[in-house]
């Protein structure tokens, strides 16, 4: 069940993205301020789609990591990916070459191997204030050392630097949004008096920011690949430092599960380098007035 929600959330993600892209494209025009192009999308109904399934996609997150493990449930969420370029080969007739199929196929037999391997078990352990401060201490000093490390350098090497800051922020997005789950059982009254809750919010924007200044330093390949990689790496230690996740170990079982890793993270960087990911081509295609559905869209909010 966990593993379900947790790949409806990331199915829901990636249409957000088409859906709020689509939006966003028919309402502006090339040189569209940001707040004209806004404007445009409010009255575009399939931006209210793409909004209502990123909101869907928060809340089955949110009851995956209630009833599952962080170094279950964040892994899965890379599947996202996959699905968009499931949705824009499947729905939009994009052509699916080598580095899709052989990037798609190696994260998802990754994956599904460290899932089967590691067997995660526990995770239902409160975190004491002593191990949250330790693990803030330490989110946080390397996320400036990322952020830092970004400020010089090749554009590539920047946009990764930052990426890695940004996958950080978002585990521990991921980590706040668990510890809310589990109590949300005591009522609102105790949820909104612990920081949990407000690190969700202060998180979540860190990640955002740091997110949108990785894509605007440098290769969008550079900055997805930290992106997709770190993330769930950084939840797999979160989970294991606060939530006393348990992953079967030992002998063969551990260089097998560290293998499976690999091959998720070579098959996530061989999608993030994909010219549909770098969205050039996408843009173009989605926006075009001859596409079916861009020309729905475009009708949509007249």
């Amino acid at each position: 069940m966990v593993i379900a929600l947790a790949l409806l959330a990331a199915l829901a993600n990636a249409l957000a993205t088409v859906l709020e892209r689509l939006g966003l494209e028919q309402a502006g025009t090339s040189g569209s301020s940001t707040r004209a192009m806004m404007a445009g999308a409010l009255r575009r109904p399939i931006w209210y789609a793409g909004l209502a399934l990123t909101t869907a996609s928060f809340l089955l997150q949110a009851l995956a990591l209630a009833g599952g493990n962080l170094s279950t449930v964040q892994p899965i969420m890379v599947t996202e990916i996959v699905f968009l370029l499931a949705v824009l080969s499947v729905g939009f007739h994009f052509h699916l070459g080598w580095r899709e199929w052989a990037g798609a196929g190696g994260t998802a037999v990754g994956l599904g191997g460290f899932l089967a391997l590691s067997s995660s078990s526990g995770g239902g352990s409160s975190p004491s204030r002593q191990d949250w401060w330790l693990l803030l201490i330490a989110s946080g000093g390397a996320i400036v050392l990322a952020s830092s490390a970004g400020r010089r350098g090749p554009r590539a090497w920047r946009a990764a630097c930052t990426g890695v800051a940004a996958a950080i922020a978002f585990a521990l997005t991921a980590a706040c949004i668990k510890a809310v789950a589990e109590q949300w059982g005591r009522g609102p009254g105790f949820v909104f008096t612990h920081f949990e809750a407000y690190g969700v919010a202060g998180a979540g924007l860190l990640g955002l920011v740091l997110s949108q200044h990785a894509l605007n330093a440098g290769p969008v390949a550079a900055s997805q690949s930290a992106l997709l990689i770190v993330n769930p790496l950084s939840s797999i230690v979160m989970g294991i430092w606060l939530f006393d996740d348990h992953l079967q170990h030992g002998g063969a079982r551990t260089a097998l599960e560290v293998l499976a890793l690999g091959v998720m993270v070579l098959g996530l960087f061989i999608l993030s380098t994909s010219p549909l990911i770098d969205q050039s081509e996408a843009h173009e295609r989605l926006s075009a007035p001859e596409h079916a559905l861009g020309h729905a869209a475009a009708g949509g909010g007249a």
